[in-house]
């Protein structure tokens, strides 16, 4: 057998799905969502009935237990709302760069966030919440910047592989600045452990009003993106043709995913691979039509990151794992299957 006949295919889209299909995953995948949402309120250090559960949701908070889901309750929303961020944010980073690898963590963009909040907070005095996410915006989109403009440079542009190994060279860097500027100050140590890790634990809603400004109008911009990024998909001399204002489409998806990175760093911290996860899964169920595929990633985004933190809570009661730690343990091993086995050069 001949060497061009042993090797592995390339990589292809998964085949259309037809309206009867993604009705149907659409309905799994609010089940699941609900399934998720209802075990995180009832299950953690202390596990709640059934009838707490509804008894705290209806504003009885007598019992241990009924106190304890009134806590859960902004922890879930949080979950919720950064798993899908994360998912569509993403989704659309593959879409804008047509590189299957593509991730808020990956690519360093979650890691620059948290390093521009730490920064600010250790040396210029921040203190108010809403600036955390201003600055973590920020920082998301300089060091978006900094991976795509390192993974640029030589030969063949900016490849899959090259933006990769760009963003976790970054990745790294910026996780052991962060680390360099927390550790020598004990009066905030503390503090700063979730901007190393990731998660979701101290959740409140003053906290997700503080940032839901910003993820509304990610979600808003990376919705609307998706015809445009069916366009992209096609190659930017097809799009162009097609009427597409490529540049301008490109930048504006960007922003969007960039919102949505900065401002759930700013709450949750660096949680990676969620991005990276959920898109690959929605493609194999919904086919590669981006105005499914966006919702769809934000959705299965927060059916996973809810499922992980409930996972997190149960395993090391009664202490707890972060969210960061078990979505790195799913999002690792399936980083090195789509490098490894996939041979993928674009989407």
């Amino acid at each position: 057998m001949t060497r061009t006949e042993t090797r592995r295919p390339p990589y292809t889209a998964p085949a259309r799905r037809t309206a009867g299909t993604r009705a149907l995953w659409l309905l799994i995948g609010l089940l699941l969502l609900a399934a998720v949402m209802a075990a995180s309120l009832a299950f953690g250090s202390r596990d709640v009935g059934w009838s707490d559960v509804w008894s705290a949701l209806g504003g009885a908070d007598a019992s241990l237990e009924q106190a304890a889901v009134t806590k859960r309750v902004p922890r879930t929303v949080l979950a919720v709302v950064i798993g899908a961020a994360l998912g569509l944010s993403g989704c659309v980073m593959q879409g804008v760069t047509r590189n299957p690898l593509a991730d808020p963590g990956i690519l360093g963009v979650n890691m620059g966030a948290s390093l521009a909040v730490v920064t600010a907070v250790a040396f210029f005095g921040l203190s108010s919440p809403t600036g955390y996410v201003w600055v973590a915006i920020a920082g998301a989109a300089l060091s978006a910047l900094f991976v795509y403009t390192v993974g640029s440079l030589g030969r063949g542009g900016a490849t899959p592989l090259k933006l990769a190994l760009a963003g976790a060279a970054t990745s790294a860097a910026f996780a052991s600045l962060v680390s360099a500027v927390v550790l020598p100050r004990n009066d905030i140590a503390g503090s700063f452990r979730l901007w190393q890790i990731g998660g979701v634990g101290g959740a409140s809603f003053d906290r997700i009003g503080q940032v839901l400004p910003f993820l509304l109008v990610g979600f808003a911009v990376c919705l609307l993106s998706g015809r445009a990024l069916n366009s992209l998909a096609l190659g930017d001399e097809l799009a162009a043709g097609l009427g597409e204002r490529v540049a301008f489409v490109r930048a504006l998806a960007a922003l969007g995913a960039v919102l949505l990175c900065g401002a759930a760093t700013a709450v949750a911290g660096p949680i990676a691979f969620v991005g990276l996860v959920v898109p690959h899964t929605c493609r194999l169920l919904v086919g590669v039509d981006h105005r499914w595929l966006l919702p769809f990633s934000a959705l299965l985004g927060a059916s996973l990151l809810t499922a992980a933190d409930v996972v997190g809570r149960v395993v090391a009661r009664p202490s707890e794992i972060d969210v960061g730690i078990l979505t790195a343990l799913i999002g690792a091993p399936f980083f090195i299957y789509i490098v490894r086995r996939q041979k993928v050069r674009a989407l």
